[in-house]
């Protein structure tokens, strides 16, 4: 059983940017601006801009936040998406989710320009990943694939369950995992909260994926021998042992499943830390004009 690391790979991830950065700047080109709207004070939220903004520091790209309070009406929120679109230095932004109830995400989302949707959130680079057209992946399902290449996993030919079908993961993983490439070319199954007969779907995987946002979902006797298992679940469970006075939790059992796995994440320290690494290699295509020219 080997754990993939998270952590390593990410930080060759950022290692490579930052190197690319550097001879970009030693050119005298444009560096990679990446800026972060933040609406309301959400714990998590909070702890994952600070986390992109860090990583902006670490590679050298700029980074802007906008922050407003969660009485913002959507207006005011549409508001500010529209000066970033504009914004010639801003070359990508992200929208950070989830927002106020009050507040429409769909509606918020399809205002980003897909030229500066480094989420890969919108419409638009959604159809065109499905239709294999170059397109900002979204960060996760990018992350997951960067952990799978570097890791050398075969993937031709096996057959893929993905547990969630959220279109922020779940879908376009799927999508991904069949695609005519590497990673690719398996056969997949995309269960979900309705599905029947779950366990035993999950057992067929050669490769399973869960992204259901069910801490410890994924047991022992749902995973066959063998099995490469990624684990996307990112969970906030109360735990009082721990300082902070909760721990994150993954969809997946790991005690009981890892011994089961030829390859598994860990939570943490596995596709979480990938999913920032992603978003900073979409900022430098936008940057580059890598995507839509």
């Amino acid at each position: 059983m080997t754990i993939i690391d998270g952590k390593l790979i990410s930080g060759q991830v950022k290692a490579e940017l930052k190197q690319e950065v550097e001879a970009i700047r030693a050119a005298g080109g444009k560096i990679p601006h990446l800026a972060a709207i933040l609406i309301g004070d959400n714990g998590a939220s909070e702890t994952y801009v600070a986390s992109k903004i860090r990583s902006c520091e670490e590679i050298g790209f700029t980074s802007s936040l906008v922050r407003r309070d969660s009485s913002a009406t959507e207006e005011e929120v549409l508001a500010i998406i529209d000066t970033l679109n504009r914004d010639a230095d801003i070359d990508g932004f992200i929208v950070q989710l989830p927002l106020p109830g009050h507040i429409n995400v769909d509606k918020v989302i399809e205002a980003i320009d897909p030229r500066k949707d480094v989420d890969g959130f919108h419409p638009i680079n959604v159809g065109r990943m499905a239709k294999g057209l170059p397109a900002y992946i979204s960060a996760t399902p990018f992350g997951v694939l960067e952990l799978i290449k570097r890791y050398q996993i075969e993937t031709s030919g096996k057959h893929c369950v993905v547990v969630g079908r959220s279109q922020i993961v779940g879908l376009p993983m799927s999508l991904l995992m069949e695609r005519n490439d590497y990673p690719g070319n398996c056969t997949v199954t995309l269960a979900h909260s309705k599905t029947r007969n779950i366990k035993e779907i999950c057992l067929q995987a050669d490769i399973l994926i869960a992204a259901l946002g069910k801490p410890g979902f994924i047991t022992a006797d749902m995973v066959k021998e063998g099995a490469v298992v990624i684990d996307v679940g990112l969970t906030r469970v109360e735990d009082p042992s721990k300082k902070s006075g909760f721990a994150l939790k993954g969809d997946v059992a790991f005690d009981e499943v890892a011994p089961k796995a030829s390859y598994i994440t860990p939570v943490p320290g596995g596709v979480g830390l990938m999913t920032v690494a992603a978003l900073m290699h979409n900022t430098l295509l936008a940057s580059k004009k890598e995507i839509y020219g």
